[in-house]
């Protein structure tokens, strides 16, 4: 399996940094809003907010989480408030809130609820950057990258794929981990294995997924090299094994990439077998 070799760090920095900043200019915003993870995608996500030069509120949003994470995304707020005057920070302990949440809901017989109250850290989330967001007159910057965005769906439907703009998700994980080498992020970030953060343990996206990002980075290339028919047909058990999850994942989380399905209605039914309104008589 093969990975690009070059990459322009410095370059995609620059250039999505000012398409930020013309974006919220355009669009009469006064800047941004983001959430915290203690993980790569949203350091870089904040730091290139932050490198705007507009306002941005970084956002930490605890629901049972991990003392790992909470501790890494710290670092990274402390550092970016120092580095940059119209950075602040605000603090939202959701844990309340969402125990609340699950003690209001039904008890799942089945006991399939796991993975629902899990998108329910993310739609917490959502909404709670949305409020700050809406009080700062601020777009709500996304996280996702695009992997996770365009491969394998890995992300919450109106979670954390509820966004106003999405500065990396036209880069691929192991160019997100190169963005955050240039941008001189926290090494604790830049080691810690990539983790959604959903379930209040260290479990990693590798162990959900049941591939690296490397590996799913290939199987996304190989897709579409498939799709061309310019792909190679000899794979290692592995690689077929990977190019399986990869397009097993990307099936089934394909509702997340399509626009939202609308029913629409044939004029010989809206109009009661007419092909046009019904005209008006005085």
């Amino acid at each position: 399996m093969e990975t690009a070799a070059r990459f322009d760090a410095g370059a995609v920095a620059r250039h999505i940094t000012q398409w930020l900043h013309d974006y919220a200019r355009g669009a009469g915003m006064h800047g941004f809003v983001v959430g915290i993870s203690g993980g790569v995608d949203s350091a870089v996500t904040s730091r290139l907010c932050a490198d705007t030069g507009l306002p941005v509120t970084l956002v930490e949003m605890p629901i049972h989480s991990h003392r790992a994470q909470v501790e890494r995304g710290q670092e990274h707020i402390r550092n970016l408030c120092a580095r940059h005057p119209l950075v602040s920070h605000v603090a939202v302990d959701l844990t309340g809130v969402y125990d609340q949440l699950v003690k209001a809901l039904p008890e799942e017989e089945d006991g399939s609820g796991g993975l629902a109250l899990a998108n329910s850290r993310a739609r917490l989330r959502m909404t709670t950057l949305y409020a700050l967001a809406a009080r700062r007159r601020a777009l709500v910057a996304g996280t996702g990258n695009k992997i996770e965005d365009f491969g394998v769906g890995f992300y919450t439907k109106y979670g954390d794929g509820g966004v106003d703009l999405s500065p990396i998700a036209d880069l691929v994980k192991t160019e997100v981990f190169a963005l955050g080498h240039h941008l001189g992020l926290p090494d604790a970030i830049l080691s810690a294995p990539p983790t959604d953060g959903l379930w209040g343990d260290d479990r990693t996206d590798e162990q959900q997924l049941g591939a690296s990002y490397p590996e799913l980075e290939w199987a996304m290339s190989h897709s579409a090299d498939l799709a061309t028919g310019s792909a190679s047909v000899a794979l290692s058990p592995r690689e077929q094994e990977v190019l399986d999850i990869y397009q097993r994942l990307h099936r089934a989380n394909r509702h997340k990439m399509d626009p939202i399905p609308v029913c629409v209605i044939p004029d010989d039914i809206r109009w009661g077998g007419r092909h046009a309104p019904p005209t008006r008589t005085a």
